[in-house]
C-alpha cells in the first residue's frame, strides 16, 4: 500500500507541475503552434496543421524533466 500511494502522489505533483508549466506558457511569448518549423496548410474547406517544431520542442523538454525525476527517485 505504502509503494500505491507514492506512486499516486507522484502523478499529483506531476500533475501540479504541468498544470503550473501550462500557465506559464500561456503567459509567456512563446507561441507553440507558431514557431518556424510547424507546418500549416489552408484550404477552402480544410485545415491541415502539423506543429513538427513545437511536438520537438516539448519532447526535449519532458525528456530533460523526467530524467530530473528519474535521477532524484534512483538515489
Amino acid at each position: 500500500m505504502e509503494q500505491l500511494g507514492r506512486a499516486i502522489l507522484l502523478m499529483g505533483l506531476s500533475l501540479l507541475v504541468l498544470g503550473l508549466l501550462l500557465i506559464v506558457i500561456g503567459r509567456s511569448s512563446i507561441a507553440f503552434g507558431r514557431l518556424p518549423g510547424d507546418i500549416r496548410i489552408e484550404g477552402n474547406n480544410f485545415t491541415c496543421f502539423a506543429p513538427i517544431t513545437s511536438m520537438i520542442l516539448i519532447s526535449v523538454i519532458l525528456t530533460i524533466v523526467l530524467n530530473i525525476v528519474a535521477r532524484l527517485l534512483n538515489r
